[in-house]
């Protein structure tokens, strides 16, 4: 099927999200809408699936002006949906997922359960998605979550899909095994619309690639420029994609963790007796597939999660005894990995979120009462700082774009005094401009001498910011190494080879490898 919009412009209020977007997809096509966060993507997106009615402009399929008034119109009209932020219930499995809304029923209007399922093994079989049609969406990775949304869209007969910044939560093993999805999808015939800011995963699956910026197309690009040009266009400046740094100046301990070992509720050993030391002004990044104990070690910091052993210490106090609040009033500055759940609150204004830790102290309260005023004006100068796209910080901030809200939280934690930094995924959902400050202010912190503990799955943040590297697997830390160390060893200790043995394997990798290349030159 061939999307088309012409001269699509969306407007709310004084703003202008969507400016006379001129947009084709052609039937059996990947694609990619490449631009930063703000730039209009998802208001587009949203568009195209019915969510938003147009100001201005004409969407046409097959050549034929289509209206919608609603997502059912679109997907009846063979338009599919995989929203960035899910749209699962978790307490659902994976067939009533995928049914909902769409029930297929037989004798005496009941729902037809067994059908239902049977397509769900029908498509998953068909595509290799792997998917437990039984399965609670709660207990599945993120990754299997998104491919129940797309067996979803395709179970309502989709023949164009829309991707909206699929990877933004996928480690770098799903990312690729989105990409050989979408490569079956596109030999299917399934036009595909793919909308990103990730300049490598666009140059790797892209047949075209339309670049848009503050809601304007300003050009078009084939999977042959370079990253440094697509960056370029997208921003609209020139952009470094690696972190300039001078060498860490670590001076004596400020953090430690010692033989932290943390229990789930079901009695699995999620942390086995981690330990770590951060000097001051020093970054470690803990790298490792999504799901090896990352989210358990820095909600252990926190004090979310309870530990059942170790230390945790802070300048020399043990942290154990305190609540989050203490934590925090500490000096912890916290970045959550899941913005939406756990960084802000999705009805509160900008201006509310940025002090969501911070409202009862000075300069926000005087004991009694809060001073709005003040709230505002920081908010205002640190948005602007952090190059929040809003209208006012009074709108809520469910108004901005997931990029835009990891700012917010960044804004809040990084522009108050703290003596320790714990961010997971940091940059997640962030385009090349900003990932690009983000890293620049994170180093910034640490040469003020913060310790800072970076938890990424994006390995290419982990060598650009680490001046030490913890790599995490099945709850333990399999080693620390320098940062900068190689790219090979690093995979291989994320797949749980001690550091010392995959020096090794890599080294004989690297051997193979060249003496490869000189049989081919010979």
């Amino acid at each position: 099927m061939k999307l088309q919009l012409t001269g699509v412009t969306k407007r709310f209020g004084a703003f202008t999200a969507n400016d006379q977007i001129d947009l084709t997809v052609e039937p059996g096509e990947i694609h990619a809408l490449l631009g930063e966060n703000g730039a209009g993507k998802s208001t587009l997106m949203n568009i195209i699936y019915g969510l938003y009615s147009p100001n201005e402009g004409q969407i046409l399929l097959d050549d034929e002006p289509v209206s919608f008034d609603g997502p059912g119109d679109a997907v009846e009209a063979g338009i599919g949906m995989v929203h960035q932020h899910f749209m699962l219930i978790p307490v659902f499995n994976v067939t009533e997922s995928v049914m909902l809304g769409f029930e297929p029923t037989k004798a005496a209007g009941l729902i037809d359960f067994a059908q239902a399922r049977r397509r769900v093994e029908e498509i998953s079989a068909r595509f290799g998605f792997d998917v437990d049609p039984d399965a609670m969406i709660e207990e599945l990775p993120v990754g299997a979550q998104q491919r129940v949304e797309i067996i979803k869209a395709l179970s309502r007969d989709a023949r164009v899909l829309i991707l909206d910044e699929p990877t933004a939560v996928l480690t770098p093993q799903e990312t690729d095994e989105l990409i050989d999805i979408m490569r079956q999808l596109k030999e299917a015939g399934t036009s595909i619309l793919f909308i990103t800011h990730k300049l490598r995963e666009v140059r790797a699956i892209a047949d075209r690639i339309t670049v848009i910026r503050r809601g304007k197309v300003v050009g078009e690009a084939t999977p042959e420029s370079t990253e440094t040009e697509l960056a370029s266009l997208m921003v609209g400046r020139e952009v470094s994609l690696t972190t300039e740094k001078e060498p860490a100046q670590p001076g004596q301990t400020g953090f430690s963790v010692k033989d932290l070992t943390v229990i789930s509720s079901s009695g699995k050993v999620m942390l086995d007796k981690v330990s770590m030391e951060i000097a001051r002004g020093e970054i470690l990044c803990v790298a490792g597939v999504d799901g090896n104990g990352q989210t358990e070690l820095a909600e252990a910091i926190l004090g979310i999660r309870e530990a059942v052993t170790g230390t945790i210490t802070l300048d020399g106090t043990d942290l154990r005894r305190m609540s989050v609040k203490e934590r925090l009033n500490a000096g912890i500055g916290f970045v959550p990995e899941d913005r939406s759940t756990d960084g802000v609150i999705a009805g509160f204004s900008i201006t509310e979120n940025f002090v969501l830790d911070q409202y009862d102290q000075q300069p926000y309260s005087n004991g009694i009462s809060m001073k709005h005023d003040v709230m505002r004006a920081a908010a205002a100068e640190q948005t602007s700082r952090f190059d929040v796209r809003l209208g006012t910080v009074d709108d809520p901030i469910s108004t901005l774009s997931g990029g835009n809200q990891q700012k917010v939280v960044l804004a809040r934690e990084m522009s108050r005094d703290i003596r320790l930094f714990v961010a997971s995924q940091p940059t997640r959902g962030l385009d090349v401009g900003s990932i690009e400050f983000v890293h620049r202010t994170i180093i910034e912190e640490r040469d003020n001498g913060t310790p800072c503990l970076i938890i990424s799955t994006e390995l290419d943040e982990a060598l650009n910011l680490a001046d030490r590297i913890a790599v995490m697997y099945r709850g333990k830390i399999i080693g620390i190494v320098p940062g900068g160390t190689d790219r090979d060893v690093l995979g291989l200790m994320m797949a749980g080879v001690p550091a010392d043995e995959a020096q090794v394997q890599a080294q004989d990798h690297h051997t193979i490898l060249g003496e490869a290349d000189t049989g081919a030159e010979v």
